[in-house]
């Protein structure tokens, strides 16, 4: 399903609903018969010409930014009526792809047409949403169509223009991109299931494992509700010679609900709720109930490319412990509430995600936590990228700590929570590109 939200600029007198619908037969737009071959090339026939003589044609040039949501390779052999640049700065057109998921389990493809240079200034959204059950070849077939009609308008305003043949598929009367729930039979419910597990072992030891998931899940512009149900097993057992055998067991169980109304473009409010267990937390039962309001500085309807939510929440917790804890409580009801922002944008430039997370126990003020998360990637000038992730916590709410000292094997196999008073991660790295601006070519033999 494909539908266009945004057109700025005028290249082309035809109507935006009707160039939605437009298949470009890319068999006019191939090389002519005439150009001639680089003296040195390969005898194998090639399966597109080279780039000098691409390059030659006055095709236009495209930077392609979809961020691992399309298949590249893909794209480049099927649209060949265009030059793929390494860096935006050499392109007439930044295509910008970005995702999220719908509520019927599939997801949903903005793909944003950013005219640079002589194109400056024309810019056109295009969306297209795929089904849960969608296979990739479909995703990605669907995605090359939406890309050639958004190119079509900047083709249009190109030497290929001439060479540029358009065909119009008869309307088979059906409408796209309406739910209606009074026809569906599971009245937009989507349910999932999953079972798997693994094993391993050498000779002085093994391990298996089992895993299941449950979920279901309803979407409407009003409405949002999501359930899941999670469940692991993991045994590993080590042969320490004279020391004997240890073994290590680790189970978890978690289910969580979330209903949310939709109230204003920028309002919401939420009623969320967990219950579970887990060997390593020494919890053998939690459980939260929690409600409250969110705001969004930027319409809902930008999400794919700007978001800016604060999220407030009072809950009520209860938990039931293994073991004894550290404060000799076996079991107790907490009061809490939780604050949260989270900030996400994804530019031309690159993009960036961070959000910080308080959470306090109104029962126990002295009993709380700090969570912050931050990734960036930022192309800062030709060919040269920076990214970097982190995440780091002030950890002041351990009440599930057992009573008594963790075995060095317990230790060894972080088989329970140890106390701390904060813990931090860091990645960071940086690329740089050089050489040929062009990025058209696609040979996978011996490999992709």
């Amino acid at each position: 399903m494909i539908r266009q939200t945004t057109v700025r600029g005028s290249l082309s007198n035809v109507e935006m609903g009707q160039l939605l619908r437009v298949a470009v037969l890319l068999l006019s737009l191939g090389p002519s018969s005439g150009e001639a071959r680089a003296a040195d090339q390969d005898p194998v026939p090639a399966e597109k010409p080279p780039v000098a003589a691409q390059a030659a044609t006055g095709a236009i040039r495209v930077f392609l930014d979809c961020n691992y949501s399309c298949d590249e390779s893909y794209v480049k052999r099927e649209i060949t009526f265009v030059d793929y640049m390494r860096d935006r700065r050499d392109a007439d057109v930044h295509i910008l792809l970005t995702t999220q998921q719908t509520g019927g389990g599939g997801t949903e493809y903005t793909i944003k047409f950013i005219g640079l240079g002589r194109f400056a200034g024309v810019e056109q959204t295009l969306k297209h949403v795929s089904t849960g059950t969608s296979t990739s070849d479909e995703r990605r077939k669907a995605i090359a169509e939406v890309l050639k009609q958004g190119l079509v308008r900047y083709v249009a305003e190109s030497p290929l223009a001439g060479r540029l043949r358009i065909s119009v598929a008869a309307d088979d009367g059906k409408k796209t991109g309406q739910q209606d729930a009074s026809k569906d039979p599971w009245n937009l419910w989507v349910f999932n299931a999953e079972l798997g597990g693994s094993f391993s072992g050498e000779e002085t030891s093994n391990s298996q494992s089992l895993r299941g998931e449950l979920s279901a899940n309803r979407t409407t512009e009003a409405w949002k509700m999501n359930f899941s149900a999670y469940g692991s097993s993991r045994e590993s057992e080590f042969d320490l010679g004279e020391d004997g055998i240890f073994v290590t067991t680790s189970k978890e169980l978690t289910t969580n609900g979330l209903v949310v109304k939709s109230l204003t473009t920028h309002w919401s409010a939420g009623l969320t709720g967990r219950a579970g267990s887990s060997t390593f937390l020494n919890q053998d039962f939690v459980g939260r109930i929690a409600a409250g309001p969110e705001y969004n500085f930027f319409p809902y309807s930008e999400s794919t490319r700007r978001l800016l939510t604060l999220q407030y929440t009072v809950g009520l917790d209860t938990f039931e412990y293994i073991e004894e804890t550290i404060y000799g409580k076996t079991s107790e009801q907490l009061v809490d509430h939780k604050l949260r922002a989270s900030f996400s944008m994804r530019q031309p430039w690159g993009s960036s995600f961070a959000s910080a997370t308080f959470n306090q126990f109104l029962t126990q003020p002295d009993k709380y936590s700090i969570n912050g998360f931050g990734e960036l990637s930022v192309r800062l000038f030709k060919g040269f990228s920076f990214n970097v992730f982190g995440e780091v916590s002030r950890t002041r709410d351990q009440l599930y700590l057992p009573r008594g000292e963790a075995s060095t094997e317990e230790i060894l196999v972080r088989q329970r929570q140890l106390e701390t008073g904060y813990s931090y991660y860091m990645n960071f790295g940086i690329s740089y590109q050089f050489g040929s601006i062009f990025n058209n070519v696609v040979n996978p033999r011996f490999g992709s």
